[in-house]
């Protein structure tokens, strides 16, 4: 029974590193920028310094739908997001030529911000897009999730000691030390990460496995989606122009239903006859994802449909979305979900640097491993500095300049594309000091163009969490500096006895 035993650890410790290594950088990005997203409407903050203070979402609301009804007549749906104590913009996507935009409007006018930006929005759409166009990047982030989930259980099987890992560290022992940490960075946040991970997966359910809504519905998806969302009004459009109804009292209306104030206000059709105006509230009074709607017309204002959500099947879908999500998250529970999303992430990295270190002390690495050694060095410090250069980018470009916020994120990805460029052709050595420097002074140069000292709060954390990024950067240069290389292992022969 224990070779037995033995046999099937070894299996899966097999299957752990492969799994992890396959797609270990996209998983890298995924779980870093997800980590990111955490603070979503707090980076978009960040990222417009010129609007500080608190916004009123009912009234930042009407001065959204009174902007749009002048410069958006043409869309065939607004969808807003109010404001809330995380955000001070109202958020408003509408369709213009042929195309979505996205614009952060101002809460006081309603017109767009000065600075044209994606803000958190980038790290949000990078989580699961990987900037790569629909569905191609949705089913390499969701096959890249289920290689994470298949790495966490083989880990969990592979492991003898999971609780004494979590409290043994070694430092200064090569690979058993990065061995210690990679497994403490596993164990100690193990229930989030399968959480995270397995909850990441049902959000993609629709198109990893389409085959139960095909077998039930075939091609009608409207049919699906009514099943779906019984409460959603839809109509066509009647062609007959018609002004929007005032929506004060249709916000007032919601907010006495919900119970709750009103977080979405989706419009479509506005300007027509048939127009229909949908309201969601917010989502920090309970962890499910959109529990409720209300339905009005909107040329006339009058109430349409009400909807509370309480099919157990889709509350327990909701509540698992929520769960990836956190829009219901405190800010304890944001802090702890960030922290175990950066412990993800560090575990990743560790993992890809642990493949390395393992195999050169057995002997010298192989072309493929020393291939993967300098990817390692581009891959693991130039994604953070595309990140990084994201802010950057946001602080020096001209606010005047045309299609600014993707001249930010083709800065960003430029950026992190120069980075794993000079990583493979840097020698490691090398490669670690430099990239980490670019990294500190891409940190530390985003916190100190300004403002640096500021009296909003969440401008503030963010300089100071920019710097102790810097700061930790430049504190493993140093290390990395006065590290002397090992002795290369020589193979050698067992004389025949």
């Amino acid at each position: 029974m224990s070779m037995i035993r033995n046999g099937a650890r070894q299996c899966m410790a097999w299957l752990h590193g492969w799994t992890g290594l396959l797609l270990g950088h996209v998983l890298f990005i995924m779980c870093l920028a997800g980590t990111l997203s955490i603070f979503r409407p707090e980076i978009g903050r960040w990222m417009r310094p010129e609007r500080i203070g608190a916004a009123d979402p009912h009234s930042a609301l009407l001065a959204a739908t009174t902007w749009l009804s002048t410069h958006a007549t043409g869309a065939t749906g607004w969808y807003l997001t109010a404001p809330d104590d995380r955000s001070n913009s109202v958020e408003a996507t509408y369709d213009s030529g042929g195309a979505y935009l996205s614009k952060v409007l101002d809460p006081v006018s309603g017109a767009p911000v000065a600075r044209d930006t994606l803000g958190g929005e980038f790290f949000y759409r990078l989580h699961f897009e990987l900037e790569l166009p629909y569905p191609w990047g949705r089913l390499l982030a969701s096959l890249a999730a289920m290689l994470m989930l298949v790495a966490i259980i083989t880990g969990i099987i592979a492991h003898k000691r999971i609780f004494k890992d979590i409290f043994t560290f070694r430092p200064a022992k090569g690979q058993r030390s990065w061995l210690d940490g990679h497994n403490a960075l596993g164990v100690l946040s193990l229930p989030f990460h399968i959480m995270i991970t397995f909850t990441g997966l049902l959000t993609l359910a629709s198109l990893n496995m389409p085959w139960g809504m095909t077998a039930a519905y075939g091609e009608n998806l409207t049919a699906l989606y009514a099943d779906l969302t019984p409460g959603a009004v839809s109509r066509a459009a009647s062609g007959t122009r018609a002004p929007l109804a005032p929506i004060a009292p249709m916000l007032d209306q919601a907010r006495r239903y919900f119970g709750a104030p009103v977080g979405r206000v989706y419009i479509f059709h506005p300007g027509d006859a048939a127009a229909v105006v949908t309201l969601y509230p917010v989502e920090d009074k309970a962890i499910g994802y959109l529990p409720a709607e209300m339905s009005f017309d909107g040329a006339t204002g009058r109430l349409l449909k009400a909807w509370t959500e309480k099919r157990a099947g889709m509350r327990a879908y909701q509540t698992i979305y929520g769960l990836h999500m956190a829009h219901f998250a405190s800010g304890l529970t944001r802090w702890l979900y960030f922290l175990g999303g950066a412990m993800l992430s560090l575990a990743i990295a560790s993992g890809m640097a642990l493949w390395i270190v393992k195999r050169r002390e057995r002997a010298p690495l192989s072309i493929g491993n020393q291939v993967l050694e300098r990817l390692n060095v581009g891959g693991l410090v130039g994604v953070p500095i595309g990140m990084a250069a994201f802010p950057v980018a946001n602080r020096l470009l001209p606010l005047t300049l045309p299609m600014r916020s993707d001249a930010e994120v083709s800065v960003a990805l430029c950026s992190a594309g120069a980075a794993m460029l000079l990583g493979l052709i840097l020698p490691p050595a090398l490669g670690w000091p430099w990239l980490l420097g670019i990294l500190a002074a891409c940190c530390a140069a985003a916190a100190l163009i300004g403002p640096v000292w500021t009296s909003d709060s969440v401008l503030l954390t963010g300089n100071i969490l920019l710097l102790t990024i810097a700061a930790a950067s430049v504190l493993l240069i140093g290390k990395q500096v006065r590290r002397t290389p090992a002795p290369a292992p020589v193979r050698r022969r067992v004389a025949p006895a």
